[in-house]
């Protein structure tokens, strides 16, 4: 395929997901089972055209004054992937390309408008109804954060100590050039790949299905690691999900202790078992809902009850952007509901002594600071307690811990951590 044809099949595709409320992934693919003729190269350029246009809609449009697909995606090569304007004029201009560039185009390709009178959401590229909780978060840094989620995410790996150590995975994963980004020991980060190439297949390396490491965002790891000294406790992973966080509970407690893995959606949990076989890890049961008593027995007998709650994701919009667009006023209200039935759920499992420690990847104060205000209130017996040990730096005047990617270079987590006293 040509510069144009690919230009054409990215707006094809953005049309897809605007008309047809299509997931990305899902638009696609469908583009791809159709373009039989399109190679690798041409389908990797067509993926990071259009997550670049979803990432950066908003500025994208208002640096054109068009909010088409089309000066979208025009905008996008000419400003993020750095076309000089021949280029993208050859390219608009192709038998198979989206058409030729209008005086308004090159115009405003040369010129465009000043991002620096666009209000928060157009600076940062996020909708509107967001901003005023972002504010409560970030105040007048909040242009400057959705900017930082607007751009291409590393691919972050962890370490299994139960099967390997930091040297010999770096040494296999050497073709990637890969290097250690802090906080962790056992972290290693692989670069974001150039504007039309796809990610590094990392896991494509023998060392992966050995199981010597599995990829897992760093501030994923860091909320794994606010768990602290786990060797030798029974444990609970109360929203188990795909398992990222219950194999690095595993790989801290070394094979000491117990680990129970649950989750509400009994088909989740199929991927834990084959990710924790693959990880070598023994000391793990994994509790299903298909069975009515599933967690029979474990009732104020837990050590720790981890809580990877249900949430908007809104700090991972780098790795999915159309999620942003997508998310509502009505499902932040639900997933606030279910954050506030998770947690007192959990909190009948925490024996005393014991704590709860709670997570999301969202960046909104309604799902995490106020979530645990309300918790708090209507549970007695608990209290917060630092999220201290692992990043420090980024501990709120509260005692919880905060990543973003402006400041810590992580997707957005949240944790806090809760002693239950009575």
């Amino acid at each position: 395929m040509r510069d144009g044809g690919r230009l054409a099949a990215a707006i094809q595709v953005l049309s897809d997901i605007a008309d047809r409320h299509k997931p990305v992934r899902m638009a696609l693919k469908t583009w791809g089972e159709a373009a039989r003729y399109a190679g690798a190269k041409d389908r990797a350029f067509v993926s990071g055209l259009t997550l670049d246009v979803l990432r950066r809609r908003r500025s994208l449009a208002w640096r054109m004054g068009d909010d088409s697909h089309r000066a979208a995606v025009l905008a996008a090569v000419r400003f993020l992937w750095n076309w000089d304007l021949d280029r993208v004029a050859d390219a608009a201009a192709d038998p198979h390309g989206p058409g030729a560039l209008s005086d308004g185009d090159r115009a405003h390709l040369t010129h465009p408008v000043d991002l620096a009178a666009a209000p928060a959401p157009v600076r940062g590229d996020y909708p509107d109804w967001l901003d005023e909780s972002l504010a409560r978060v970030f105040g007048d840094d909040r242009a400057a954060e959705g900017e930082a989620l607007a751009a291409r995410a590393p691919t972050d790996l962890r370490v299994n100590t139960l099967k390997a150590d930091t040297p010999r995975v770096l040494a296999a994963l050497d073709p990637f050039d890969p290097h250690l980004p802090g906080f962790l020991p056992g972290a290693i980060r692989v670069a974001a790949p150039a504007a039309s190439e796809r990610a590094a297949p990392v896991e494509a390396a023998p060392e992966f299905e050995m199981g010597w490491f599995e990829v897992q965002d760093l501030g994923s790891q860091i909320a794994a690691a606010c768990a602290g000294d786990v060797a030798g406790l029974r444990i609970l992973d109360y929203c188990a999900g795909g398992g990222g966080k219950t194999l690095a509970l595993a790989a801290a407690m070394g094979g000491e202790g117990q680990l129970y893995a649950y989750d509400s959606d009994a088909r989740r949990l199929t991927d834990t078992v084959r990710r924790a076989q693959r990880a070598g890890v023994t000391n793990l049961q994994v509790r299903s809902p298909i069975h009515p008593k599933a967690l029979e027995g474990l009732g104020g007998a837990m050590d720790l009850v981890f809580v990877d709650a249900p949430c908007t994701g809104s700090g991972t919009w780098r790795r999915h952007p159309d999620a942003k667009w997508r998310l509502g006023p009505d499902q932040l209200a639900r997933r606030m509901g279910e954050q506030d039935k998770v947690l007192s759920a959990a909190a009948s499992f925490v024996k005393p002594g014991g704590r709860i420690i709670y997570v999301t990847c969202s960046l909104l104060a309604e799902e995490n600071e106020d979530r645990i205000a309300a918790f708090l209130a209507r549970t007695p017996g608990f209290a917060t307690t630092p999220a201290s040990g692992v990043a420090d730096a980024y501990l709120t005047s509260q005692g919880f811990l905060r990543l973003a990617s402006r400041t810590a270079g992580t997707d957005g987590f949240f944790v806090a951590v809760m002693r239950r006293t009575a």
